[in-house]
């Protein structure tokens, strides 16, 4: 594998290092006000969907028809990232996104709205989505240094899940007080924030990675790339089983409050709104202490399952609440360990391939998981469609610990911290440089000494 950290150096390391970026801290402001929008909308359609058709399975499919694209055209997204501007990339499917859903706001607020046209949106945002979320992705790296990026990863999931606390409480209020087209037009209205952010970001301060020149067989060569290394190719299977059946949560809570507790769309919001407040104390403690390991990805995704299965056989809505919290930390944990992995073990030319791949194995995988999900869901009940999620994080968590053992004579451990590791060479040597870690970090490292 490529060097990926020059030059380390000793460095005070904090909680929130990554903010000291003027563009971190502009596109963290933007991302918070967009994304709790975004939350906004994953309630608000999920509940549009249940109101108009009462069926799991349409829930499912409608969610499929937003991840199929991103299955598809992923790795095309990703492409796309290597080869143009990232920054100006985002500001163009930002605005895309807002179109759709001031589109659906529109047709719902007139009662034009039907399952046809809600498909069709679906679908709108899939596309966009395919090529956005690469570049956001690998995006974090230019605004950041090499050193920060564990970092900053775990502060946008920090973000990310404050939005997930807000954004459902504002839709709860606005689904009661105005109805969900006007939720609509609401997240349509929070994309200023993000495009603003980016269009008033110092151009001159981001660390623009070379672009590739476009030839015959990129696609297939991002594929043989990470395949190449177990440091890539390991986290992303595990993401693969997780997203496919655990992270499914628009389709299994629904079903949960409505079916399991006969409540309403508070209760639904509200079990968002508890597991994202597990996962910023989860993005918190990443943040603090960045870990990218095989090894402790694998054991917290066994973690991630068994909350899962304590939640989903919770007696009541508020015990089940209760569960998501720790449920919510260790799912971000997880998330922010796999990306953190993927992005400093990746050359920046290859990185917006090998976060499409990202992409694909946590949101693509829906088109599989929630369509199984809803039907598990609908026919056997709201809680077994939770549960297969936590039998699925189980699994990939013995799939990580099976392949650190089979491979212990090699290093478990890509990075412990940016600034103070640097790997070198194809083969995947390291030469690490650690200190003072036996308080925050117990960590065993086996690796061959290099000359």
């Amino acid at each position: 594998m490529r060097g990926i950290l020059n030059n380390p150096q000793r460095v005070k390391f904090g909680t929130f290092q990554s903010l000291k970026s003027h563009n971190y801290r502009l596109y963290m402001a933007g991302q918070l006000v967009s994304v709790s929008g975004t939350w906004m909308q994953t309630v608000g359609l999920s509940w549009l969907v249940l109101k108009m058709t009462g069926s799991g399975v349409a829930l499912g499919a409608v969610l499929a028809a937003q991840f199929v694209p991103v299955l598809l055209l992923g790795p095309l997204g990703g492409l796309v990232a290597d080869q143009l501007n990232k920054r100006r990339i985002i500001i163009a499917t930002q605005s895309s996104l807002a179109v759709a859903s001031l589109l659906l706001g529109v047709l719902t607020e007139l009662g034009a709205i039907q399952m046809w046209m809600v498909y069709a949106i679906s679908v709108w945002l899939g596309i966009t989505n395919a090529i956005d979320n690469p570049s956001r992705q690998s995006f974090v790296s230019e605004m950041v240094e090499n050193r920060d990026v564990a970092n900053a990863v775990s502060l946008n999931a920090v973000v990310m899940n404050s939005a997930r606390i807000i954004g459902p409480g504002i839709a709860g209020v606005i689904i009661y007080a105005l109805g969900t087209g006007s939720l609509f037009i609401a997240n349509a209205a929070s994309f200023i924030a993000v495009i603003g952010a980016l269009l008033a970001m110092r151009v001159g301060e981001l660390n623009v990675s070379e672009r590739v020149i476009r030839s015959k067989g990129q696609l297939v060569e991002g594929f043989k790339y990470v395949k190449s290394s177990k440091y890539l190719k390991v986290p992303l299977v595990m993401m693969v089983l997780v997203g496919t059946m655990a992270f499914e949560f628009q389709v299994s809570f629904p079903l949960f409050a409505s079916s399991t507790f006969h409540q309403g769309a508070g209760t639904y919001a509200a079990f968002m709104a508890f597991m994202g407040v597990g996962a910023v104390m989860g993005g918190l403690f990443g943040a603090t202490f960045p870990r990218t390991s095989i090894t402790s990805l694998a054991v917290t995704s066994l973690g991630f399952g068994a909350l899962i299965l304590i939640a989903a056989f919770m007696p009541s809505p508020v015990w089940a609440m209760v569960a998501m919290v720790p449920m919510g930390a260790a799912s971000i944990i997880f998330i922010s360990i796999a990306n953190s992995t993927l992005q400093l073990n990746s050359d920046p030319m290859m990185r917006g391939r090998v976060m499409s791949l990202f992409t694909v194995a946590f949101l693509g995988s829906t088109p599989v998981g929630a369509p199984i999900v809803g039907f598990v869901g609908q026919h056997f009940g709201a809680r077994y469609s939770i549960v297969i999620g936590g039998i699925a994080a189980i699994v990939a968590g013995a799939y990580g610990l099976m392949h650190v053992m089979k491979k212990s004579p090699r290093a478990s451990i890509v990075t412990l911290r940016a600034a103070d590791m640097e790997l070198v060479s194809d083969s995947g040597e390291a030469i690490g440089m650690f200190s003072q870690y036996k308080t925050r970090f117990k960590t065993l490292l086996q690796f061959k000494e290099a000359g």
